[in-house]
């Protein structure tokens, strides 16, 4: 049989074993790439939302302080110079597309769109289940780094294909860690029902007058049917009894002062 035999013959041994476990594995992945598709093209194709032509707040005609656009009431401008447009609370001028976008956080250049009211809970998503991959190929790479350290006659593939997934390791457990941080921050922002424009521009405000709550706040994003928080997609009940979904009406708190 050759000096070569046992060794060859544990391989195998191995081998049966990850062979008997693939098809879970198969399966597992392959579901969570289908996730990971639906919603990165969800975000690529869904309009963050467009202030409609002409548009002006009902009550802005009414002089009702609640809508004053002044300094002290901490509300940006009603009215947008480059679109020639009203614009509606929350909303902001984004230079790369152009326009203004219904409660913008960003503009994306992965999704090579903006991020805002109508598919923000797609990008959410999308980096959740992406996240969830890349720990999952961090795992499955995990006994591939662990052998780059072993000596080299227990190791059971070639040096060249040992030091390929160990960098493959590597690469997958940086790019985890910088999705769970990102995504930290973004949870922060939806539990305080706030975005990355204005984190920055309300700094010296004493508390925010759309943060009604951790849970409301993911319910303006999420909606209301926990069945649907997993999904790239919203109930119709929803869609019309939450005006935060459409990027027009927010509500806001009584209490706050800004």
């Amino acid at each position: 049989m050759g000096p070569h035999a046992p060794r060859w013959g544990s391989s195998r041994r191995r081998c049966c074993r990850r062979d008997r476990r693939l098809p879970h594995t198969r399966i597992l992945f392959l579901l969570q790439l289908a996730m990971i598709l639906w919603c990165y093209l969800m975000v690529v194709f869904t309009d963050p939302g467009a202030v409609p032509e002409n548009w002006r707040h009902d009550a802005e005609d009414s002089g009702n302080p609640l809508f004053s656009s002044s300094e002290e009431q901490g509300s940006a401008p009603k009215y947008c110079s480059r679109c020639q447009n009203g614009k509606p609370p929350r909303c902001h001028h984004c230079s790369v597309c152009n326009r203004c976008v219904l409660k913008m956080d960003h503009h994306c250049i992965w999704v090579v769109n903006c991020v805002g009211a109508r598919n923000y809970k797609y990008f959410l998503l999308f980096l959740v289940y992406t996240f969830i991959e890349t720990v999952l190929d961090t795992l499955v790479l995990l006994p591939n780094f662990i052998e780059f350290f072993q000596d080299e006659s227990r190791r059971s593939s070639s040096p060249g294909d040992i030091a390929i997934l160990f960098l493959a390791f590597v690469l997958n457990l940086a790019f985890a860690l910088s999705l769970l941080c990102f995504i930290g921050m973004h949870t922060s922002l939806v539990t305080h029902n706030t975005t990355s424009i204005e984190v920055y521009e309300r700094k010296k405000s004493v508390s925010w007058k759309y943060d009604l709550g951790w849970k409301i706040n993911l319910e303006q994003v999420f909606g209301t049917k926990k069945l649907f928080w997993f999904v790239p997609m919203y109930s119709t009940e929803d869609l019309h009894n939450i005006p935060a979904l459409q990027g027009l009406e927010f509500p806001t708190r009584s209490d706050a002062i800004v």
